[in-house]
């Protein structure tokens, strides 16, 4: 028996102890070991299993060695793109929009880069740019990084640390930040490592730590992203010491409303706190509210003498007092078998959690779609003749920005007229689509450009002529009567 990785022979053999005439024998033994007894089956068997193991991990290091060569060669090619975009730019190509209030051509060129890049590559566009710093910072300012990563001996992420580190430094001290730590990239976990990176930029940095505080402050936010099941994570870009101090405070008020009748873990505790308290700026749990005690026998009850239910619980918060869209099939109202309904902004959710916030929450619009085509039949009018109307059925159909690959919803975005309104571009629903301010002005300023080619599909064009068709979130029926 025999097998192989990469090309490699692992040979796993048996002596048998069988020394009759008519059998033979094509196993070879050293010299040195023909005297002394046969080895084994089962430590031949161990041996080969080890052999065969140890070349496949040779195989994986060798390959994310491979990986890594790959990305440094691809950093290359995007400072090139970099390099040429600009000098596009600075010979003032006549292609360029030269529109009162625009931008300049260096800002065109960076723009048309970076969305062509996102768009081509299926990234976010901050990634997108963020890739052409990194790309950048790499081929100009820190050439022993790059050839490491070349070479293998870091990863990709190790060399991002690096590069993002290097580039909140002054120039004149890129060449020590890397000198000081590129030995520790070859040996540390990317988070060991990000950790002593960090470390090493405060210590070099001129500006004082207080300055650059400051100036941290202003990038703070709040943002969501979906996840799996009905579920998403909220994400907030804080000061340190208020992030430490929130989180804390949480752990602190989840340890207070634990007792013997509270069955949810701390863990769980500290997310419905959070959800309290943002939702509805107090705590009801089952061993807290207005006062609660948790007696010796572990039952809980509150200071107005309310009782806890059955199951040693109360109800966890009221109810969500934003104003979002819920698109509900009609049925799921009725309780029966549906499809998921969908909740602005992040996609399927319950039937169950559909039914309660179209009948508990005054901030929700309900709209109802058909059960079997799932077209809207209803945004709480049957026709959509007013500006108001219209605009919810656009905030409906688009969700977020139509450009491609954008996510911000359509609630923060612009209602952009496809042919503009001075060309005698109509204000209707397949003359009308949702862009973020960012993106608007990218339509505006660059050479992408983008039709309707109805049902709410968009087709974009960019500057190098590829095309790119963006989708209505819902597809819905012709607005006509």
């Amino acid at each position: 028996m025999s097998t192989s990785v990469m090309g490699t022979p692992a040979a796993v053999s048996f002596v048998s102890s069988d020394t009759s005439d008519d059998v033979s024998s094509d196993v070879s033994l050293d010299s040195s070991l023909a005297t002394g007894p046969a080895p084994s089956p089962a430590i031949s068997l161990t041996g080969a299993m080890n052999d065969t193991m140890a070349e496949l991990l040779d195989a994986i290091v060798a390959t994310d060695g491979m990986m890594a060569s790959i990305t440094a060669y691809r950093a290359q090619l995007i400072d090139q793109a970099r390099s040429w975009s600009e000098f596009s730019a600075n010979i003032a190509s006549p292609d360029v929009p030269n529109r009162a209030g625009g931008w300049d051509a260096a800002t065109v060129a960076h723009r048309e880069l970076v969305t062509e890049l996102a768009c081509a590559l299926r990234l976010p566009e901050r990634t997108a740019e963020t890739l052409v710093a990194h790309s950048h910072i790499l081929a100009a300012s820190l050439p022993a990084t790059l050839e490491a990563l070349q070479k293998g001996e870091i990863s990709y992420r190790h060399a991002q640390s690096i590069a993002d580190h290097a580039a909140s430094l002054p120039a004149d001290a890129t060449a020590a930040f890397e000198t000081a730590v590129l030995p520790a990239a070859r040996t540390l976990t990317i988070a060991r490592f990000d950790h002593k990176a960090r470390v090493q930029r405060e210590r070099m940095n001129p500006e004082s730590i207080e300055a650059r505080h400051v100036a941290g402050v202003a990038d703070r936010s709040v943002s969501v992203s979906g996840d799996r099941d009905g579920m998403a994570w909220l994400n907030a870009y804080l000061p340190a010491a208020e992030a430490i101090g929130i989180h804390n405070r949480l752990g602190d008020i989840a340890k207070s409303l634990k007792c013997k009748a509270e069955p949810r873990t701390i863990t769980q505790l500290m997310a419905d706190v959070l959800v309290d308290l943002l939702v509805d700026g107090e705590i009801v749990g089952a061993s807290y509210r207005d006062g609660a005690s948790c007696n010796d026998g572990g039952s809980c009850h509150d200071g107005s003498g309310d009782k806890a239910g059955p199951d040693g619980t109360h109800s966890i918060g009221r109810g969500i007092r934003a104003t979002v869209l819920v698109t509900v099939p009609v049925l799921a109202l009725l309780g029966l078998e549906t499809p998921p309904a969908t909740l602005e902004g992040f996609g399927p959710i319950d039937a169950e959690t559909a039914r309660e916030l179209a009948a508990t929450a005054p901030g929700f619009t309900r709209i109802l779609t058909h059960p079997e085509t799932g077209a809207v039949i209803s945004v709480g009018r049957d026709r959509y003749s007013a500006p108001a109307d219209l605009r919810r059925y656009l905030r409906v159909r688009d969700e977020t920005c139509r450009f491609p690959g954008c996510g911000r919803l359509a609630i923060n975005c612009d209602l952009d007229h496809t042919v503009d309104w001075q060309n005698r571009g109509p204000t209707s629903h397949d003359n009308l689509a949702h862009m973020c301010v960012g993106h608007h002005h990218l339509k505006h300023h660059t050479r992408w450009e983008v039709e309707q080619l109805g049902d709410g599909v968009l087709q974009w064009t960019s500057p190098l002529g590829r095309t790119y068709l963006t989708h209505p979130a819902v597809v819905i029926g012709s607005l006509e009567s």
